[in-house]
Parts: structure tokens; C-alpha cells; sequence
């Protein structure tokens, strides 16, 4: 599957047979399959294993940014092993115990730490109490979850290369807030486009509504692995 493009399209649809729908006409042309928080809630496990077999069985980002005491972080985790994705996320922010009894539980499972959201402008985490900027602050989240087992890290393209230089070259960097050139911003603050994510260090793009709200989504996600390939 190397062919295909270092993407993770969002899932975050209305109901299953939109996500399903989605996945059938993305999966030939990217390499991952994210399923958020909204629609593991409303379709559970269905959700996971619609999106792995209408892409042709691509890899599985399950994302619950999980964020509690170590120990139900540990039996959140453990619940969803049944499921085997590829990736599982928690907030960097619950700590290096939290994040370490995440990796001890799904050894399999890349447990990936997200950092700063990418909807946080500098003002929002001056008002939450993370000191910043946010650049520093993902930085520091980054060093400390890797150190306490994590094997891929959630950034900004904003900050994609400084935390390239932090972690070792395994870790999987995740960014999402990637926007092709002219597409609307939504509610992400700290943006790139595809192009420049890569050129940074990225590993994995996020992409939602670039190719999930296209007229046609099999299009636009191949429009943008071709400009990954060029």
C-alpha cells in the first residue's frame, strides 16, 4: 500500500451509510481511515468496521483523544483492542502516566498523543492556563509523550518541524488542519496546505471536509494524492 497517499480522511458524517459511502470512494486513493469521537458514539464498533471494509481494508485512526486517570485510559483502551486500530488517540496533556498506561494496554496499537488542538488560537490557551506560544507548548507535549511511550504525535503543520527534530524518526507525525490551497479554514486556526505539511516533516495528513464535503469526494481525494505524488 505504499502508493497510496499519507492521508486520514475524517469520517465525521450525519449517520453510517454517509461514512460508508465515504470510505468506498476515498479508499482507493489514501492510506488511513479516521474515525472521531462523534461518530464512534453514535455508530460504535459498526463504525470502525464499515470504515475498514468499504475502503478495502485500509488502516483504522481511532480517534477518541482520550484524556482520565491512568486507569480508565488503561480499560478505555483496552475495550476498543477487539477492534485493532492502527492508531488510538489521548491528550498529551493528561500526562506521562496516563499516556504510558495507554501504550501498556494496546502494545499493538500505535497510541498517538495529541498535543495543542489545531483549533486554539494563542489567545485560547493563554485563557486556559497552557503557557505558550502554542509552537513551545506542543513541543514540550510531544518530548514528554514519546518519553512515556507514545508512537505518533498529533501537531500542527505549524509546528511539524520543530517536533521533527525532538522525536525520533519512528514516531508518526499527524497533522491535521492541512487545507488545500483556497479551501475554506472552518474552524481550524493553524493551517497548511498538503504540500507544505509533507515538505515540514508530516508523516500523515488529517483531511475532512476538503474531500468529505467535495461534490465528489473519489475526485477530490485523488486530486490531492496527486499533488502529494507530484
Amino acid at each position: 500500500m505504499s502508493d497510496l497517499a499519507p492521508i486520514a480522511v475524517a469520517l465525521d458524517g450525519p449517520d453510517l451509510a454517509t461514512i460508508t459511502g465515504w470510505a468506498r470512494s476515498a479508499g482507493p486513493y489514501v492510506s488511513t481511515m479516521k474515525v472521531g469521537l462523534e461518530t464512534y458514539l453514535r455508530d460504535g464498533d459498526a463504525a470502525v468496521h464499515a470504515a475498514r471494509e468499504a475502503s478495502g481494508g485500509r488502516d483504522v485512526f481511532l480517534d477518541l483523544k482520550l484524556h482520565d486517570i491512568p486507569h480508565t485510559v488503561a480499560g478505555a483502551a483496552r475495550s476498543v483492542a477487539h477492534l485493532s486500530p492502527a492508531y488510538l488517540t489521548v491528550h498529551a496533556s493528561g500526562g506521562a502516566a496516563m499516556i504510558r498506561a495507554a501504550a501498556d494496554a494496546l502494545p499493538e496499537t500505535r497510541v498517538v498523543a495529541v498535543t495543542v488542538l489545531t483549533s486554539m488560537s494563542e489567545d485560547d490557551l493563554a485563557a486556559v492556563g497552557l503557557r505558550g506560544p502554542a509552537l513551545d507548548a506542543a513541543r514540550r507535549l510531544a518530548v514528554l509523550a514519546v518519553g512515556a511511550g507514545a508512537r505518533a504525535i498529533v501537531c500542527s503543520p505549524q509546528e511539524v518541524a520543530a517536533i521533527r527534530t525532538e522525536v525520533p524518526d519512528e514516531v508518526v507525525l499527524i497533522t491535521p488542519g492541512v487545507r488545500p490551497a483556497g479551501a475554506a479554514l472552518g474552524d481550524q486556526q493553524r493551517v497548511a496546505t498538503p504540500e507544505q505539511a509533507i515538505a515540514d516533516g508530516a508523516d500523515l495528513l488529517v483531511i475532512g471536509r476538503p474531500i468529505t464535503g467535495a461534490d465528489d469526494v473519489a475526485a477530490a481525494a485523488a486530486a490531492i494524492a496527486a499533488s502529494l505524488a507530484g
